[in-house]
């Protein structure tokens, strides 16, 4: 019987070991993807380990107090974030060549500008990571409309990245690099309802009762730089600790967003929509505006309130959240 060539016989050793090899990391994989799928709604996310599909909800400010302002121009801030279940949803397509593409159009936002691909780009740079990735991201929440979707987007990018591309980035480092991308990106990382001070970056969970939302959608955008650069805007609010959240005379007293009246200034057609809301709650607009909110108490009760709206008004009821839908996916 002749022997197995030494060439051969090597060939066959290594295609074994790859085989090996292949399976490990095959398994490996399926038990992490596991291990974080059972985090998320099955809707919420693909099954095929070089895709995600992730959602970027929106946020109301509960109220919002201008307290002061820093020598570098950024305003001091005290206000109450809170997540909705109106969300935008981005697809992610691993990469290995290294780029970064926006793979769909968004009207009025370029594809250097978005948020999305600053944030994996500024991943890339900050980690040495090689990989790229297409993003395809499905806009649900109003843009220039005070619900954070652009912010968030770019949080949930952060998040889905640190992931998809197995980078092991803690909450704290993700919340830092958000942070350079814009004020509102940190609260998302961080991932609780949570009283916000600073320029909106220092952050204290804070537990929030079940509740709905009607949130109005005005026709109009507006620029955050305009409302906080204003000369009408009162920035000298009496500062606040948490602890007044907990007291009834709080809510009743010094429930109000210290922007509002310069945007209803600027902008009739939102105090036209805050008049209309006001007939059934307390309603403000969230961060700089345009959108306008109430709370409720059921669903049922924020349904009718919509049908008895003006016709034309276009809005949405939405469901408060005790967390972001992808809180358990970073470490701490």
């Amino acid at each position: 019987m002749k022997g197995i060539p030494i060439n051969l016989f090597s060939r066959r050793i290594a295609a074994s070991r790859a085989r090996s090899l292949l399976a490990y990391l095959s398994d490996m994989s399926r038990r992490s993807l596991r291990g974080f799928l059972r985090f998320i709604p099955e809707k919420q996310i693909s099954r095929d380990a070089l895709k995600l599909t992730c959602p970027a909800p929106a946020k109301l400010n509960l109220f919002l107090h201008v307290v002061g302002r820093r020598p570098d121009g950024y305003h001091l801030l005290q206000t109450l974030f809170r997540f909705i279940d109106l969300h935008d949803t981005l697809h992610f397509g691993l990469r290995e060549d290294g780029v970064v593409r926006r793979t769909n159009a968004i009207e009025g936002v370029a594809e250097e500008q978005d948020l999305c691909v600053r944030a994996a780009r500024l991943l890339q740079s900050e980690t040495g990571c090689r990989l790229g990735v297409d993003i395809a991201v499905e806009k649900r929440i109003p843009m220039g409309g005070g619900l954070g979707g652009g912010s968030s987007d770019a949080a949930t990018t952060l998040i889905a990245l640190n992931r998809l591309w197995s980078l092991g980035l803690s909450r704290t480092r993700l919340m830092q690099l958000g942070l350079r991308l814009g004020a509102d990106v940190p609260v998302f990382v961080f991932g609780e309802n949570a009283f916000a001070e600073g320029v909106g970056e220092e952050l204290q969970a804070y537990p929030l009762a079940e509740a709905w939302y009607v949130v109005l959608f005005p026709p109009v955008q507006v620029p955050t730089a305009q409302i906080f650069a204003h000369p009408e805007l009162t920035r000298d609010a009496v500062s606040i600790t948490m602890r007044a959240l907990s007291k009834r005379q709080f809510w009743e007293r010094q429930l109000r967003n210290d922007l509002q009246s310069v945007v209803c200034n600027l902008y009739p057609e939102v105090e036209r929509y805050i008049a209309s809301l006001n007939k059934f709650g307390k309603a403000m607009i969230t961060g700089s505006g345009a959108c306008v909110f109430a709370e409720f108490a059921n669903r049922s009760q924020a349904e009718a309130i919509m049908k008895q709206l003006p016709h034309g008004m276009r809005g949405v009821v939405a469901q408060g959240l005790a967390k972001h839908p992808l809180h358990d996916w970073v470490l701490e």
